[in-house]
């Protein structure tokens, strides 16, 4: 039988900011973005402010209504990134297959540990005291044969506490909990589930999983297998890099977008970002999706084909462009604040095309002119080339490549 842990920082982003600053230690404290630019919502908090009812993700005025003395910082990403990959350091002293699920979690299969290091428990407490002594910060850690119930255990208790989830107890433990609480139970599927009488993890459980399929289609089983602790997908190793499905980026605006012009000037910031992270990977695309936002917080997301796989900036755009006349229409009060725009269904860039008589010599003067602009700006830095529309208007010019911090780990990769 495997023994899997999952490592849980805690408050990561805050306790970071505690080690930096010890006088903020035992105050409430939150991490939140720039109201300025729209970005104003809790990141992350201490145990003060959530003991207090603050939450991740709500604004920083509703927070402030709560904790009127609530002290707020902004995101430091350089320094979180550098703690990071130090406990990553230490979980690679105990076994090579480490998989991180975003930037303060990780799962870790250490069957192959135990005549090194002991009992996953053990091996479980000896990260926690490493954690302390070498960086100051605690973690909460889940013990178990698999993934899912490894990851719930982390999440049972904290901070600072290690919960062994096994055969014997996890129907104890895990079955009695509300099924909201199982990895991949969204609001939306907690919903569907309630009104077919599931409510708790033991309620899934006890479904028939052909009967979750007609409701949830193929998440109904695997939602089932979960449930009852039948995961059984792998810790990745260190050098293991799995298959980049689609490279995208997104931005909350500084202000709303009213009309195609604006909308047009945030997609070329961040079709230029897409398109270099697709050559930098040696990747094409050979399809587009966008992702609108309102000002009322309606999102919609559409995408459509290319007639060949591209890496260039100038089509995506386009395609972008496309897809916004098909599918949206200003109108007074209604605006956008919220774009994103993703290259999907990926093909290596050395992969055969067809293409039609005239459209060859334009491909190549694209790839010359994309690989003279990236190694200026690989030089100069990003600003070093701008289109001339990117000085159309200060408050829309982005550097989405370099200014946002991408996190692309799922567990379904």
């Amino acid at each position: 039988m495997r023994t899997i842990l999952h490592v849980d920082l805690n408050n990561f982003y805050a306790s970071v900011e505690c080690l930096y600053n010890p006088a903020l230690r035992n105050k409430p404290i939150a991490v939140a973005g720039d109201p300025a630019n729209r970005h104003g919502i809790i990141l992350a908090k201490n145990m003060p402010a959530k003991k207090l009812g603050v939450k991740t993700g709500e604004a920083i005025w509703q927070a402030r209504e709560k904790v009127p003395g609530l002290i707020c910082v902004p995101p430091q990403y350089d320094k979180y990134l550098r703690f990071s990959r130090a406990a990553r350091k230490i979980y690679y002293r105990y076994t090579n297959q480490v998989e991180a699920f975003g930037i303060d979690e990780a799962w870790l299969d250490v069957t192959g540990s135990a005549n090194l290091f002991g009992s996953g428990r053990e091996i479980a407490e000896k990260i926690g005291q490493n954690m302390k002594d070498e960086l100051g910060l605690s973690v909460s850690i889940g013990v178990s044969w698999n993934k899912i119930f490894a990851k719930f255990g982390s999440d049972y208790k904290k901070p600072d506490a290690v919960t062994c989830i096994t055969k014997d107890n996890y129907k104890n433990i895990v079955w009695p909990l509300p099924v909201g609480e199982l990895l991949y139970v969204g609001k939306a599927t907690e919903y569907k589930l309630n009104r077919r009488a599931v409510y708790t993890i033991g309620d899934l459980a006890a479904r028939d999983p052909q009967l979750l399929k007609l409701a949830l289609g193929r998440w109904g089983l695997i939602l089932s297998d979960f449930a009852r602790g039948l995961d059984t997908s792998p810790v990745r190793t260190i050098d293991e890099r799995s298959a980049i499905k689609s490279i995208g980026n997104g931005v909350t605006t500084p202000r709303d977008i009213t009309n195609a012009d604006d909308a047009k000037l945030v997609f070329i910031c961040l079709a230029e970002s897409v398109a270099a992270r697709l050559r930098e990977n040696g990747l094409k695309c050979t399809g587009v999706e966008i992702t609108l936002r309102d000002n009322t917080l309606y999102t919609i997301t559409r995408q459509q084909h290319l007639p060949y796989p591209t890496c260039y900036s100038e089509d995506i755009i386009n395609a972008a462009m496309q897809l916004l006349y098909r599918n949206y229409d200003f109108y007074a009060g209604k605006h956008l604040r919220s774009l994103g725009v993703r290259g999907i269904d990926l093909v290596t860039a050395d992969a055969g095309i067809q293409l039609d008589l005239f459209c060859n010599a334009k491909l190549d003067q694209k790839e010359k002119l994309a690989k003279v602009v990236d190694q200026l700006r690989n030089r100069f830095g990003h600003n070093a080339v701008l289109r001339a529309a990117s000085l159309l208007d200060d408050a829309l010019r982005i550097n989405p490549k370099d200014d946002h911090v991408i996190h692309p780990y799922s567990y379904f990769r």
